[in-house]
């Protein structure tokens, strides 16, 4: 099975979702098909092999549908990233910047073991705002950012240029312009 076609084959657009001008990539489609999920989970474990990978951090919500998958596949621990206020115990959080406005992510404080190598999952790569802040947490509890996972990336929005900072691999298993 090709992987990569397979996904573009799946996923789903939608036109104006969820406001005018947008083409969402559903990739619900997707998680209909179970060896599907599982290559996919494959091809990620493959593509990080020989990458030192103490955890997976997914980022709420559609990062932990392959996040955790993957965290058990390679045998770490899987972390998680939400938006402010969703988690019970104590945080830690990066504020970041919006095309209108700002958002706030947090995770658990402690979640992230000194040195810990740590990769961060999401299943969209748009501006690279909240991979870059999810980035920033794991650094800010003294871990290190060992590379960064994506299902889908849209190129045109340039997101891989805000992770590039952190000389880390960056990978994205369908891109669209």
């Amino acid at each position: 099975m090709d992987v990569r076609t397979e996904i573009e084959k799946s996923i789903r657009n939608i036109p104006d979702f969820p406001k005018p001008g947008i083409q969402f990539k559903d990739i619900t489609p997707i998680l209909e098909k179970p060896v599907l999920s599982r290559a996919i989970v494959t091809e990620f474990n493959h593509l990080f092999d020989g990458i030192s990978i103490d955890a997976v951090a997914g980022v709420e919500s559609r990062g932990f549908l392959y996040g955790l998958p993957l965290a058990v596949e390679l045998n770490v621990p899987f972390l998680v990233i939400r938006k402010k206020g969703k988690l019970p115990a104590e945080t830690v959080s990066h504020e970041y910047v919006l095309e209108y406005g700002t958002a706030e992510i947090e995770m658990h404080r402690g979640a992230v073991k000194e040195g810990m190598n740590v990769l961060i999952h999401d299943d969209l790569l748009a501006t690279g705002g909240t991979a870059a802040a999810a980035a920033q947490l794991v650094k800010s509890q003294n871990g290190i950012v060992a590379g960064f996972s994506f299902l889908i990336e849209l190129e045109a929005l340039s997101g891989r240029q805000k992770l590039v900072e952190f000389q880390k691999p960056i990978i994205s298993l369908v891109g669209y312009q």
